[in-house]
């Protein structure tokens, strides 16, 4: 990475995770440690499951995901994550936007460059 490069994936991060939270909450409800699992795998998408709790606290005010508890047979009742009816309603929406706008971007940024 180059310097800068953290400011810029922090922005790019900002308008993206939440709809990543959810597209993982489509097939059913999931343990918050599972979906920070996944997301800082790599990285990229989320730099430590730190930020991952007051995000699903944000999502949950604004109901877009519910929540609720289950019992764990290694260690104390674990909070489960649910996608509600109008986050999987936001998270269609992302989906139809994300095409036309990742190709808008890879476009501008191709744009003027020599073969």
């Amino acid at each position: 990475m180059v310097p800068g490069d953290s400011a810029i994936l922090s922005n790019l991060r900002r308008g993206a995770l939440e709809f990543c939270v959810l597209a993982m909450l489509r097939d059913g409800p999931t343990y918050g440690f599972d979906i920070a699992r996944h997301l800082t795998r790599d990285g990229i998408l989320m730099a430590s499951e730190g930020t991952l709790y007051p995000l699903l606290s944000r999502l949950r005010k604004a109901g877009l995901v519910d929540t609720t508890w289950q019992e764990s047979t290694s260690g104390p009742p674990r909070r489960y994550y649910q996608l509600t009816e109008s986050g999987a309603g936001a998270l269609d929406s992302f989906i139809d936007t994300w095409p036309p706008f990742r190709d808008a971007v890879d476009a501008a940024l191709t744009e003027g460059e020599h073969p």
